[in-house]
């Protein structure tokens, strides 16, 4: 691919995300063309798309468009797909996977969309080269991805290849684990910042207190993966990719003081937070204790407590978690005076146990749940005021 030229890139997000992944893009000093529900569109250089594999938080894959037509039929989709130069894109000695995403009346198996477009693609290549590249789901090659929406078909090359969610640090999961992506977008809808301390009791696995310290130490999330599908085009850079990885470790290497805390009731929870947080290069930003989430140390300063208790529809029993969310809204209120607390559920009815009126509630999606970040200002005057509320 030509590094001079711009291509028409679309980033992926979880629904609900968008807008914290177009200022995420922005904050890179890249201007996007129109954002939706699920993703934002705009037109860069190859290197800067690149670069956004490394520093994105919320983001599911970076696409680059290769081909746009007019598709009818899966013959067509063979026709035109077949039509690519691809033996200047995919290795013959490679790996392949293809993914795709079918909204056609005509199509009923995904599957076989999915099969079309890889029949074309190894076909062309094995016309070309003499032999084919290997395929199938494992993403650790070349990943090439298809939407297909009524009659037009889009193909585009996903230079992720695994999800960005996937960082690469979490090693150890703990009991039903929040995506990084979507821990990393809970917090900045929080308020998540450099020199903003945060807390987070329950921690479970660490997923949310380490997108926190990486964060809070403005350090981008890429640098923990070792792989990413661009690194198997043929002609690939990697003079300008090592650059900008050497360019992003200089972020967050200075010295910061802000608390982040977390705890966990479970020894084994505690010790795979610290060991994935080692993982992710962060271990020593954060303060890790063992104990009931009552007991969790708030520091003395305006912060986030942000907690993520389980909710009934993957992990307990709904009759069993009202006290747990009780006692959240007399920790905030004993505890965190001082702080903004936030809870993470996807059971509206629990959330309502906590007690206290929330003053935002920020749609998310958990592996096809909807849910809800609660927000509960705390600071001084509130407190009675959301008390108040409550009863009400």
């Amino acid at each position: 691919m030509n590094m001079n030229r711009r291509y028409r890139v679309r980033v992926t997000c979880a629904p609900g995300l968008s807008d914290l992944l177009q200022e995420e893009i922005k904050s890179l000093g890249l201007q996007p063309v129109d954002t939706d529900y699920t993703g934002v569109n705009l037109v860069i250089p190859l290197a800067d798309a690149m670069r956004l594999n490394l520093y994105l938080r919320t983001a599911f894959s970076v696409l680059i468009l290769l081909k746009h037509f007019r598709c009818p039929s899966p013959k067509a989709l063979y026709r035109h797909a077949a039509s690519y130069a691809w033996e200047e894109l995919v290795p013959a000695d490679g790996y392949l996977s293809v993914e795709s995403h079918v909204d056609n009346p005509k199509i009923n198996n995904t599957m076989f969309a999915n099969m079309r477009l890889k029949d074309a693609i190894v076909d062309r290549i094995s016309e070309k080269m003499g032999r084919r590249p290997d395929s199938g789901p494992a993403r650790t090659g070349v990943v090439i991805n298809l939407y297909w929406k009524k009659d037009h078909a889009y193909i585009y090359l996903n230079t992720s290849g695994r999800k960005l969610a996937d960082r690469g640090y979490r090693k150890i999961p703990h009991k039903a684990p929040m995506q990084e992506n979507l821990a990393a977008g809970v917090l900045l809808r929080a308020g998540c910042r450099p020199g903003v301390p945060v807390v987070n009791p329950m921690c479970g696995s660490g997923t949310l207190a380490i997108e926190a310290a990486l964060i809070v130490a403005d350090r981008p999330p890429g640098l923990v993966r070792l792989h990413f599908g661009i690194e198997h085009i043929i002609g690939f850079d990697r003079d300008t990719w090592n650059s900008l990885r050497a360019e992003a470790r200089k972020k967050g290497k200075g010295k910061h003081n802000t608390p982040i805390i977390a705890s966990d009731i479970d020894p084994a929870a505690v010790e795979a937070a610290r060991r994935n947080a080692r993982t992710a290069g962060v271990e020593h930003l954060i303060e890790f204790h063992t104990c009931d989430f009552a007991d969790t140390p708030v520091p003395r300063m305006p912060g986030i407590v942000i907690l993520n208790p389980e909710y009934g529809k993957r992990l307990g029993n709904t009759d069993e978690l009202k006290n747990t969310y009780k006692r959240i809204g007399d920790f905030f209120k004993q505890k965190c005076s001082h702080c903004t607390g936030y809870v993470f559920t996807g059971s509206p009815e629990l959330g309502k146990c906590v007690g206290l009126k929330a003053s935002s509630r920020s749609v998310f999606f958990n592996s096809g749940i909807e849910c809800r970040l609660l927000r509960f200002d705390m600071y001084s005057g509130s407190r009675e005021t959301s008390t108040r509320s409550a009863e009400s």
